[in-house]
C-alpha cells in the first residue's frame, strides 16, 4: 500500500477532524478506489480509541433511487439519516467518482426534491454542526477532468493535500483581520463589475480542517447589498451537469438574470427556493498548488488567484441570514491566463491579476506558501 495513504489518513483524523477518545465518526464514501483509504482512516480512528462507522454511497444506485422517489420516501430517508447523523461526533465524506456526471439525466424536479428534503435537513441542518471534512480520492475520472495522467494526478493530489496547512493558517491572519474591518468590496474583471458589503460579518480561515485540499478565507455579503454582474470563467459540475459561461446579474442582493450553456437548467436551480437567488458566501482562493480548473468544485474553489461567489445557503459562522437548499461554489479566476482583474476592499486595491499587492498580504502569494 502507498505509504502516503497512511500519512493522509493520520492527518485527516488528527488535524482535520481532531478525533477524541470515545467519539463516533461516520465515514461516507463513494467508489471502490476509496476502499483502502477508508480502511486506513478506520485504523487511525481506532488508534484514537474512537469508533468508526462506514457507509457506502453508490452514485449509480442513487440515480436509480432519485428517478422514482417521491417526497414521502425522501422525507423518510431524511428522518432516519438525520437521527443517525445526530448521534455522530464527526463526519468524513470521501468521493472517488468513476463518473462525475452520473446524475446528469435526473430530472430537475427530482433533484430539487432531494436538495430540499434530504440534503438540507441532513447535511445543512445537522452535519454542518458536527466536526466534518469533505475530500476526494484519486481516480482516473478526476485525472481525465484535470487533463492529467493518473500518475501525475496522484502526485499532485498528495502534494496539495499534505502541504503545510499550519503555515497557511498563519499567513491568512492578516487577510482575515482586513476583511473583518471592511465594509465595501468591489470586484472588477472581464465581464465583471460587482460590488457588495461584508460589514460586521466574520471572516473564516480554512486551512486543512473542513476540506482537503484546503486554502480559502471566506465570509458572506450583506444579503441585500450585492449589485452588478459577475462572469464566472470556470466550468462547474453541479447536480451531475457541466455548466459553462455562467453569468449572473444582481440587484439589491438578488439574481435577476442568470445565463449559461443551459439557461433553463440553471434557472431551475436558482428557483429551488427564495434563498437560491441570493449569495451565501464570498471567498478568496489561495492554494498554491491548484492553478487551473479541474471540473471539481472541491479543488477549483481553492485555485490561487480566484474567488468563489456562492448562490445559496450561508454558513453559521459567517451568517448573513440567507438560507437555501442549495450552496453552489461558482469560481471566478483572476490570474493573467484567465483575463486578470482587481479586488478592492474599501476602495483600496488588495489583489491584482490574482496576486496580493498589499505588503501585509504578500505572504499569501504562491511562492510564500509552498
Amino acid at each position: 500500500m502507498d505509504e502516503r495513504i497512511n500519512i493522509l489518513a493520520k492527518n485527516i483524523v488528527q488535524n482535520s477532524l481532531k478525533v477524541r477518545a470515545g467519539e463516533k465518526v461516520l465515514i461516507e464514501y463513494n467508489g471502490e478506489k476509496a476502499i483502502n483509504f477508508v480502511k486506513a482512516v478506520m485504523r487511525e480512528i481506532y488508534k484514537h480509541k474512537a469508533y468508526p462507522f462506514a457507509k457506502s454511497i453508490d452514485e449509480r444506485l442513487k440515480r436509480e433511487l432519485l428517478l422514482g422517489a417521491d417526497k414521502e420516501q425522501i422525507d423518510f430517508m431524511a428522518e432516519k439519516d438525520s437521527e443517525f447523523m445526530k448521534a455522530m461526533d464527526c463526519y468524513l465524506r470521501i468521493d472517488a467518482d468513476e463518473n462525475t456526471c452520473e446524475l446528469a439525466d435526473v430530472p430537475a424536479k427530482q433533484m430539487e426534491l432531494y436538495s430540499k428534503f434530504y440534503s438540507d435537513p441532513v447535511h445543512l441542518k445537522v452535519r454542518l454542526n458536527k466536526k466534518w471534512c469533505v475530500m476526494e480520492f484519486p481516480t482516473p475520472t478526476y485525472a481525465a477532468n484535470a487533463n492529467m495522467s493518473f500518475e501525475a494526478f496522484e502526485d499532485f493530489f498528495y502534494n496539495v493535500c499534505t502541504l503545510d496547512y499550519n503555515k497557511m493558517g498563519k499567513a491568512m491572519d492578516n487577510l482575515k483581520a482586513l476583511m473583518e474591518k471592511t465594509d465595501k468590496v468591489r470586484i472588477v474583471g472581464k465581464g465583471t463589475d460587482l460590488s457588495f458589503s461584508i460589514k460586521n460579518i466574520p471572516a473564516i480561515k480554512c486551512c486543512g480542517e473542513m476540506n482537503i485540499p484546503d486554502g480559502e478565507v471566506y465570509t458572506a455579503p450583506v444579503k441585500d447589498s450585492v449589485n452588478g454582474t459577475i462572469s464566472y470563467n470556470t466550468p462547474s459540475i453541479y447536480q451531475g451537469f457541466e455548466f459553462n459561461n455562467v453569468k449572473l446579474t444582481f440587484k439589491d442582493g438578488k439574481i435577476i438574470e442568470a445565463t449559461a450553456n443551459d439557461n433553463e437548467k440553471i434557472n431551475k436551480i436558482f428557483d429551488t427556493d427564495e434563498g437560491a437567488r441570493y449569495i451565501g458566501e464570498f471567498s478568496f482562493g489561495v492554494n498554491p498548488y491548484v492553478t487551473k480548473p479541474m471540473k471539481d468544485i472541491l479543488f477549483d474553489e481553492k485555485i490561487r488567484g480566484s474567488i468563489h461567489f456562492t448562490p445559496g445557503s450561508c454558513y453559521e459562522d459567517a451568517y448573513n441570514g440567507n438560507e437555501s437548499a442549495i450552496h453552489w461554489d461558482l469560481v471566478y479566476i483572476q490570474t493573467p491566463e484567465y483575463g486578470g482583474g482587481e479586488i478592492y476592499l474599501d476602495d483600496v486595491l488588495v489583489r491584482k491579476d490574482g496576486r496580493f499587492v498589499l505588503p501585509e498580504l504578500e505572504c499569501l502569494n504562491p511562492e510564500n506558501l509552498k
